[in-house]
């Protein structure tokens, strides 16, 4: 009879993995929320998807990321709750010949998204912001859509979370 191997400790991860791992939860939740509006899809069934298909997953040879599963979820379940006060938030940050759905579709996931995290105080509101610029920078790396998307979320933190711009 073998003697099974002692597991390995488990470590736990530095400040820097913690703060990637939330980044990567942001661009997973914008990417299932556009998923979820281009496919009809439900929310059960795309946070299953990301979590058992994406996260730390290799594609060709390219290791996606390991996201924060808490932060993912609670942001799809806040995004879909609240969906209706987070677009209307939006519309009112945008012009009025732009209402929320004729903007690009990844636009309006990522507002839909960090909108979640604004709705909620556990996070403060110009992280949220420089994050989902962030993600805006990944997905329009040439657009001028990262300067948009710092002005729509200022005007919408704003609105969501005043006293934390007093």
């Amino acid at each position: 009879m073998t003697t099974p191997e002692p597991a390995a400790p488990t470590r736990k991860p530095t400040l820097e993995e913690k703060r990637q791992r939330k980044s990567a939860a942001r661009l997973y939740a914008v990417q299932a929320l556009f998923q979820m509006e281009a496919a009809g899809q439900g929310v059960d069934r795309v946070r299953s998807e990301f979590e058992n298909h994406r996260f730390g997953a290799v594609y060709e040879g390219d290791e996606m990321a390991e996201g924060d599963t808490n932060l993912f979820r609670r942001l799809l379940d806040d995004a879909v709750m609240w969906q209706a006060k987070i677009d209307q938030a939006t519309d009112n940050a945008l012009l009025a010949a732009w209402p929320i759905d004729r903007i690009d579709p990844t636009l309006r996931a990522l507002f839909r998204a960090a909108g979640a995290e604004l709705v909620t105080p556990a996070t403060p509101p110009k992280v949220v912001i420089n994050e989902f610029v962030d993600v805006a920078r990944a997905f329009f790396p040439e657009g001028k859509e990262p300067k948009f998307v710092n002005a729509v979320l200022d005007h919408m933190a704003r609105a969501f979370r005043p006293e934390a711009f007093s």
